[in-house]
């Protein structure tokens, strides 16, 4: 998929199709209209969807109208915000689906968002707790400040979640005070090792 501001640049410079290209798929290019255009613009391979006439913009999003060509096209889905796609996490971090965790995925607060996201930028490594707070930009004093849970939320999944996440995911040395997520020095799409 390529979005482009018109077709002029795509027809002037068509090595910039080779940027774009994967092996056994088209591209499409999401192009205004050009009074120049007449017919298909591209060569075969290549689908121009014509802004004004292929999208409509409703409620904040871009939608498209009617069906794509061709075989290997596949209708654009919502996509679920709770799926995990680096390891466990979501794509912001929100999210952690475990599969000791009997009820559904776990929804984490900003600030423990921040600590997992703290604790996956740096690979594994482990890191001393004052560094995984700035780099997360709270002022606790320790990462797992944050996932404490009040007593009068004790046994309630909603607020237990994120500790049993954090406990599940996180390895701390409470010596040196490092702290270290195993899962995110492994290819993003693997899960975290929970035992």
């Amino acid at each position: 998929m390529l979005a482009a501001r018109g077709l002029s640049r795509l027809w002037a410079e068509p090595a910039i199709f080779d940027r774009v290209r994967v092996a056994g798929a088209g591209i499409r290019v999401i192009a205004p209209q050009s009074p120049a255009t007449r017919g298909a613009p591209f060569s075969p391979g290549i689908e121009w969807l014509a802004l004004e006439k292929r999208f409509m913009f409703y409620g904040g999003r871009i939608s498209l109208i009617g069906r794509l060509s061709g075989s290997t096209a596949q209708e654009p889905s919502p996509k679920d915000a709770s799926a995990p796609v680096n390891g466990p996490f979501s794509a912001d971090l929100r999210w952690v689906t475990l599969p000791d965790w009997e009820y559904g995925p776990i929804r984490c607060t900003d600030g423990q968002a921040a600590i997992f996201k703290a604790l996956w930028s740096f690979r594994g490594v482990p890191v001393e707790g004052n560094r995984v707070m700035r780099r997360a930009g709270l002022s606790s004093g320790k990462p797992n400040d944050l996932f404490k849970v009040k007593a009068r939320y004790k046994g309630d999944p909603e607020y237990e979640g994120a500790l049993f996440a954090y406990r599940a995911l996180v390895k701390s040395n409470r010596r040196e005070g490092a702290y270290s997520m195993s899962c995110a020095n492994a290819a993003p799409s693997s899960l975290c090792q929970t035992t």
